[in-house]
């Protein structure tokens, strides 16, 4: 099976280099809630509030170092966003008394561009609230696909991959898009992405539900059978892989950046491609692999088994026990060398 499609994407780097609100002093934006935003919620929500107050955690973006504070950057995007160029600056790096870092590849990435040694590092992977899925949610015959992340990612390849299927497998399938820059504030940004949003309002086998908070996307979670996320954007993480997972969804995705990572083994993963028209081929013949498998026997006992990994390893009980370590290793740190010195 082949399929055109339509490259509109803009430029993801310049997108990110535009800042219409510019970030806070913590490096978050005041109006998203994008994942950085998120975990950062979640974070200060679950580690104990005396020990968070004893550092400056900073979330990508430097805006204020503290003098009176150790630092800590916990970075989450790219290592080639102008905004990281800094760190290839050993003496620069020295503000902060760690780097932490959303996954083993993103951590290795920036080690390779900025010769950042490992003791200056720290991986701290994202989490979530596992997600319960209600009995019978999943029921009837109807595959319902979801896209739940912004639409610069691959939404174009989702879109026309769904329009092809639907001529065949007609009502069998759905496709669910939970896609807006409005997640960051951003509205604006969505303009190029208007005549897909318009494709998928004018399917019957599509609906868009634009920008919709997380409780609400989680929701829709439950009774989704595949995320469809032909991703064309280099993962350092992903959030919405994650409580995919968790929802009992089948993930197919190409193994970009993170995602193998990320999804453990669990995702119908398909080799990356460069040319645009060739990956759209490509998600299409595992789209309709995984849409023509999905009630299968291994696949189910493939998506409880996902669904147990993804629950211990990613949720956030765990993940703020890993922080309160790290932070709390690190004042030991800062201890010992104050010993050392003092006794100089």
């Amino acid at each position: 099976m082949s399929l055109q499609v339509n490259d509109s994407n803009p430029d993801e780097f310049k997108m990110k280099q535009e800042k219409p609100a510019g970030p806070t002093k913590d490096g978050t934006y005041a109006k998203s809630m994008g994942g950085t935003e998120l975990m950062n919620k979640a974070l200060l929500e679950r580690v104990d509030k005396d020990l968070l107050e004893q550092f400056n955690i900073i979330k990508s973006r430097v805006r204020e170092v503290s003098d009176e504070k150790p630092n800590i950057l916990w970075l989450h995007d790219l290592w080639n966003d102008p905004e990281n160029q800094h760190l290839s600056d050993a003496e620069k790096r020295k503000r902060f008394e760690r780097l932490i870092f959303v996954s083993n590849y993103q951590m290795q990435t920036y080690m390779l561009a900025y010769g950042i040694p490992y003791s200056e590092t720290f991986v701290l992977k994202n989490a979530i609230d596992p997600i319960t899925i209600p009995k019978n949610a999943k029921d009837g015959e109807q595959i319902r696909l979801i896209y739940h992340t912004t639409p610069h990612r691959g939404l174009n390849i989702a879109v026309a991959a769904v329009q092809k299927l639907a001529e065949t497998m007609k009502d069998k399938i759905h496709f669910d898009v939970y896609s807006s820059f409005n997640a960051y504030g951003w509205p604006h940004r969505d303009e190029p992405f208007k005549e897909i949003f318009k494709q998928i309002e004018e399917h019957p086998n599509m609906t868009y539900h634009g920008f919709q908070p997380n409780d609400v996307v989680r929701k829709a979670l439950e009774s989704a059978h595949i995320f469809a996320y032909p991703s064309i954007w280099t993962e350092t993480s992903c959030i919405a892989a994650i409580e995919a997972m968790s929802a009992g969804c089948q993930i197919v995705c190409p193994n970009l950046g993170a995602l193998s990572e990320t999804t453990g083994g669990f995702a119908t993963m398909y080799h990356w491609h460069e040319d645009l028209q060739t990956h759209a081929n490509i998600f299409v013949n595992f789209l309709q692999g995984a849409i023509n498998s999905h009630r299968s026997e291994d696949i189910n006992n493939k998506l409880l088994f996902q669904k147990n990994w993804v629950d211990n390893f990613y949720n956030w009980e765990l993940r703020a026990n890993e922080w309160t370590g790290m932070l709390q290793g690190v004042l030991e740190l800062m201890k010992q060398r104050k010993k050392v010195d003092d006794s100089k």
